[in-house]
């Protein structure tokens, strides 16, 4: 339960009704650091390369940022649907907040990797701000079908 999504104020991380599951919008914060994923510093180790961090100071410093806020973002959707006994396969809906839609191609190769095979329906909306902090540059919420066994 340590790497699911954390609330930064008083609501849940994620709810069940019934077959579905409903994941509050998720941010790339550390609530038990108390700062915002602002590159790739600030992944474990050996993500960076995975997700698109070249070593070019120039391109890494414009580029980290949101590839590393969106690996964060997915990193933590997949621990929350581990923690309600499911996977990032029963995710079928997101809805995704921007604060500048021109970051949507570095995002969506990040998507990519965490929805391999087909992609979840999806909902794209730039907004101007996002709590904490302008350092937020990306928000999702996700609801996946995930039947109650028994």
């Amino acid at each position: 339960m340590a790497d699911i999504a954390r609330p930064l104020a008083r609501y849940s991380a994620y709810a069940r009704r019934g077959d579905f599951i409903f994941l509050s919008g998720v941010i790339a914060v550390d609530p038990a650091a108390g700062r915002v994923i602002t590159g790739f510093g600030d992944l474990p180790d050996g993500i960076g390369p995975t997700i698109g961090q070249t070593g070019e100071f120039s391109v890494d410093a414009k580029d980290g940022p949101i590839l590393a806020q969106s690996w964060y973002v997915f990193d933590r959707i997949r621990a929350t649907m581990e923690d309600a006994g499911g996977s990032m396969a029963d995710v079928f809906k997101l809805v995704q907040y921007f604060r500048n839609l021109s970051d949507f191609p570095r995002y969506n190769t990040v998507r990519r990797m965490f929805f391999p095979d087909t992609p979840p329906v999806s909902t794209v909306v730039e907004v101007t701000a996002m709590m904490p902090s302008d350092a937020i540059l990306i928000e999702v919420e996700a609801t996946a079908w995930l039947p109650v066994r028994g």
